[in-house]
């Protein structure tokens, strides 16, 4: 017998089942999201939350005509099984499959991508408005998660859109219990009541009655202040009819028949509307009911008992969350910031082992930048965890508030470099680049997971100007951790191997390709110098002079982009000091966004695995000298 999900490649054959048939839909619906991110990772709890939602969205509205916006997009896998993306669901997040956020480029019913939190009410703005100036006729809806309220851009955008009055729907996606009392018959019947269409005939009929006697403001602003005081009492939706919105809930976001109801009701009243839903992250899935943190982004793991597939293996975020609690025990002037990322961060422990010295911001990561220079200009030795990402959406922050300032903040940059399957959104290509350029700010990166306890340590007792380690999401490539701590030089890089023929400057993740690609290199006559150069910024400029008057062939490899990296730091460098006859060749990531997959397969169609590193090497050597007037090649 066929599912009721076999028959549905559109959201218009989702508006041709009967509504008694949605609720088993959802349920065909979850199964086959558990089945396929169980294989193949993603963003499992959240998107077993919005199953109805999305189902109710898709059957009310006129999807790709009519915009659906999803915050962040994470939630969005029962969305691209609606619209036509099914077949393809089994490659969710694989190289060359589907991404596991909206995107524009695959498929016309993702009208705007997004990875970052908070943007979606902003984008459905610019939409609305556009629409009005157009010309056109179509509805524009934002869904939006507490979480991502948290967000300053967030209310940013309810603020704007507040003043523009707009038609806009933004449906906030509320998945905490904090105000589950008041979902009950009274908030029902209330909501039910405010968009019930003969109430809003009526309530428009004697507002322009009310209209027509001398004393219309006054009457008016009477019958709008009894509407809000009841609503007030009521519900607590206060803060958003301040921001200039109509607001409705809570209700709750899986008893879809109910949710179909009130959009139809909904979508037709104008101006500028909130529907706040009640919803529970991990829906239908004893395991992620149970732990939704740990399944929110998770890895492949075991449908039947939950476990993941990826034990045992250390991380180099691991290894930060186990070094972090035992600088704290050495120092209480160690606290610990992150931007409600403290499970992805590596800072569960510490938060539960000092709770006081914990701050979870929300997602507020310019935020959490300035009260880290805050707590920094008072004494305290700030340790901000955050993804590479997320940290550029508080460059003005790092610049102004902190680097200025010479602030001893410590940033931790987690998932530099090529993040996996996540993709383009969340790849940590940039922050070499963007933090290269800022005064007074350290950067480092370590070869393994020894050299990163190193380097907190170093940065939690020197204490002199921002220091940046950045680190990737990857297994560390150590056998073991030592259970002490020593201080690394800020200002010298490490030979880790002499050679004669080529320069190999490496840093963080590529440093042990780099002495595996020089061990093979060997036999076949190339005898490559590799070296650490785990100090970014600044660079050990002493070494690199020497090393460059002996060596005229120099290949740096970094897990960055090309465009502002290391490799340009050190041509920069060759130009300064010239003449230097120097062949130099740079490895790193193009100018271009690097598409989803996992990490081994995206390093090596780069070129930035230990096979690459090889081919490049003998590109450099083999080289015939030039007579070139310029004292630089750069290849």
């Amino acid at each position: 017998m066929n599912s009721i999900l076999d028959k549905i490649n559109s959201p218009d054959d989702l508006k041709k089942i009967p509504l008694e048939q949605l609720p088993e839909l959802a349920r065909e619906i979850r199964e086959k999201i558990i089945s396929v991110v169980s294989r193949t990772g993603g963003h499992l709890a959240s998107n077993l939350g919005v199953v109805e939602l999305t189902l109710a969205l898709h059957y009310v509205f006129n999807s790709p005509k009519d915009k659906i916006i999803w915050d962040v997009s994470h939630q969005c896998y029962t969305h691209k099984i609606l619209t036509g993306r099914k077949d393809g669901f089994d490659n969710l997040r694989q190289y060359e499959g589907l991404s596991g956020f909206t995107k524009r480029t695959e498929s016309e019913y993702d009208p705007f991508g997004a990875g970052h939190a908070s943007t979606s009410i902003s984008s459905a703005l610019g939409m609305a408005c556009a629409r009005d100036q157009k010309g056109e006729d179509y509805k524009v809806v934002a869904v939006i998660g507490d979480g991502a309220l948290t967000g300053g851009i967030a209310f940013e955008g309810l603020n704007n859109t507040g003043a523009q009055r707009k038609d806009l729907l933004v449906i906030l996606n509320d998945n905490t219990m904090s105000i589950s009392p008041n979902v009950g018959a009274i908030s029902k019947y209330l909501t039910g009541l405010l968009t019930d269409e003969k109430y809003n005939k009526l309530k428009k009929e004697v507002w322009d009655l009310v209209g027509k006697f001398k004393r219309r403001d006054k009457i008016r602003a009477m019958v709008a202040q009894v509407e809000e005081s009841v609503k007030g009492f009521l519900v607590p939706g206060i803060i958003f009819e301040k921001l200039g919105f109509r607001y409705f809930g809570p209700i709750g976001g899986h008893e879809v028949n109910q949710l179909i109801r009130t959009l139809e009701q909904l979508k037709n009243l104008k101006g500028p509307i909130l529907l706040h839903l009640l919803t529970q992250k991990g829906k239908g899935y004893k395991f992620a009911e149970e732990d939704s943190p740990r399944f929110h982004g998770i890895g492949k793991f075991d449908k039947v008992t939950g476990e993941s597939n990826d034990a045992g293996k250390t991380t180099y975020t691991d290894v930060f969350g186990q070094a972090m609690v035992k600088l704290a025990e050495r120092d209480e002037k160690v606290v610990a910031i992150t931007a409600a990322m403290c499970l992805g961060a590596g800072l569960l422990d510490f938060s539960l082992k000092f709770p006081k010295r914990f701050f979870d911001v929300g997602i507020a990561e310019q935020h959490a930048t300035t009260f880290a220079c805050g707590l920094a200009a008072c004494g305290l030795k700030p340790v901000f965890a955050v993804y590479s990402t997320f940290l550029q959406r508080a460059y003005d922050q790092v610049i102004h508030d902190m680097a200025l300032q010479n602030l001893p903040v410590i940033l931790t940059i987690d998932r530099s470099g090529l993040v996996g399957e996540d993709g383009p959104t969340h790849h940590g290509a940039f922050d070499l680049s963007y933090l290269r350029q800022i005064p007074n700010i350290v950067v480092l990166a370590p070869k393994d997971g020894n050299e990163l306890k190193d380097m907190l340590y170093t940065a939690v007792t020197w204490g002199k100007s921002p220091l940046a380690i950045r680190y990737p999401r990857t297994a560390i490539p150590d056998k073991r951790i030592k259970e002490d701590f020593k201080q690394i030089p800020l200002d010298r890089w490490e030979v880790l191997r002499e050679g004669k023929n080529l320069l190999i400057l490496a840093t963080g993740s590529m440093v042990y390709p780099a002495l595996e690609a020089a061990d093979k290199l060997y036999p076949e006559g190339i005898e490559a110098e590799v070296v650490n150069c785990r100090v970014l910024k600044p660079m050990d400029e002493k070494y690199l002079l020497y090393s460059l008057k002996r060596f005229d062939k120099v290949l740096t490899v970094e897990e960055n982009s090309l465009a502002g990296g290391f490799g340009s730091a050190v041509a920069e460098f060759i130009m300064e000091k010239g003449p230097l006859n120097v062949k130099l060749k740079r490895m790193g990531i193009p100018d271009k966004f690097i598409p989803h997959g996992s990490r081994k397969v995206l390093l090596n169609s780069l070129g930035l695995d230990v096979e690459g590193i090889i081919k490049s090497s003998k590109e450099t050597v083999n080289l015939k000298n030039k007579t070139a007037a310029s004292q630089l090649d750069i290849l």
